[in-house]
C-alpha cells in the first residue's frame, strides 16, 4: 500500500519590536529514498526573497535564507507532496548471535557515530536510575529488546504538550515523566546507544490513519527513532505511540538528536522578544498499490 500526503508546515515568528533582518536555516524537505518519494516541494516566506538549498549532515536536504529588511513578523510555509510505502514489517527478532554480529558491524563509521553521545542523547545518573527502577535490560535479541523498550517508555511517560521545550535535556522528562515526542525519542536513543544498538533521531510528520482512504490532521511535527540491526537494517520505532513506523510516518531528516535537524533555526538583528507559532496540516489521499 502507498499513502499519498499533502503537507503544509507553517511557521510564524512575531517580534515585539521591529527587527532589522532575519537569517534562517530550515529542515522541512522530506527525505527521498526507496520508501518515500517527494512529488513536490516549495517554500514561501513573508518578507519574500530567494531561498537557497544545501545538503546538510547525514545527507539531509536543508534550505537557507536572509531577509535584511526591517519587519515585525516572519512567516515561513513549506508545502510537500509525498508518497510513502510500502514498508515491510520488521521481524520480531534478528536471529542467533545477533549481538555479536551487531558489535562487529558497528565498526563502520556511519553506525559507530550513532553509538556516540550527543547533545540530547547521552547517559546520566538520572537515566541510570530510571533504567534500574524500571527493570530495563538487554534481552537475548537486540530487535526484540528495542521493541520491548518502546512499549515500556510509552507506559512510563505521559504525553503532555508544553511540559518541555525544544532544548530540554532528558532529565526533564525523566523527573516529571511528562513530555512530548522528541523527549520520548531522546530517552529511547540514549538507552539503546548505551546497550550498543546504533540509533538515530528522526524528525517528520505523523499522517492520519486512513481506514477507508482520506483524512486530515492538524497539529505539529513529530519525532521518533530508527535503530540498525544485522539482517534488518534501519527499523523505525515510535515510542510516543508504541508502534513500529509505517506508512503514516513521513520522514524529513535524520541526525544524532534534535539539535542536528530542527525544522527552523535562526537569528534576527535587533532588540526584541520573539514569539513562535507553528501549524502542520496533513491531508492523506486515497491509498494505491505500487
Amino acid at each position: 500500500m502507498i499513502a499519498r500526503y499533502t503537507i503544509e508546515h507553517a511557521v510564524e515568528f512575531v517580534y515585539s519590536a521591529p527587527v532589522r533582518g532575519s537569517v534562517m536555516t530550515l529542515y522541512l524537505h522530506p527525505v527521498q529514498d526507496r520508501r518515500q518519494v517527494v512529488r513536490g516541494f516549495a517554500i514561501e516566506t513573508d518578507p519574500s526573497g530567494p531561498v537557497f538549498e544545501f545538503e546538510g549532515p547525514f545527507h539531509n536536504r536543508g534550505h537557507f535564507f536572509d531577509r535584511p529588511g526591517t519587519h515585525r513578523r516572519l512567516s515561513i510555509v513549506g508545502r510537500s507532496t509525498v508518497e510513502v510505502g510500502p514498508i515491510p514489517e520488521a521481524p520480531a527478532e534478528v536471529g542467533e548471535e545477533a549481538w555479536v554480529r551487531l558489535e562487529a558491524a558497528t565498526s563502520a563509521p556511519e553506525l559507530g557515530l550513532m553509538l556516540q553521545p550527543s547533545r540530547f542523547v547521552r547517559s546520566s545518573p538520572l537515566l541510570a536510575d530510571f533504567i534500574k527502577s524500571c527493570g530495563l535490560e538487554r534481552g537475548d535479541d537486540p530487535l526484540a529488546t528495542a521493541t520491548a523498550l518502546r512499549g515500556r517508555l510509552h507506559e512510563s511517560f505521559d504525553y503532555i504538550p508544553g511540559t518541555t521545550a525544544v532544548d530540554s535535556p532528558i532529565e526533564r522528562i525523566l523527573e516529571s515523566r511528562e513530555g512530548v515526542c522528541q523527549d520520548y525519542a531522546h530517552v529511547m536513543a540514549s538507552i539503546l546507544r548505551g546497550w550498543g544498538i546504533p540509533t538515530r533521531y528522526v524528525s517528520g510528520y505523523l499522517g492520519p490513519d486512513s481506514g477507508n482512504g482520506g483524512g486530515v490532521t492538524s497539529g505539529e511535527s513529530h519525532a521518533w527513532v530508527e535503530s540498525w540491526f544485522p539482517g534488518a537494517g534501519w527499523v523505525g520505532f515510535d515510542p510516543t505511540n508504541d508502534t513500529q513506523c509505517d506508512v503514516r510516518h513521513v520522514r524529513v531528516a535524520v541526525g544524532r538528536d534534535y539539535a542536528d535537524v530542527p525544522p527552523t533555526r535562526g537569528v534576527f538583528r535587533g532588540s526584541a522578544e520573539s514569539m513562535l507559532r507553528t501549524r502542520v496540516t496533513i491531508e492523506r489521499g486515497e491509498a494505491s498499490c505500487p
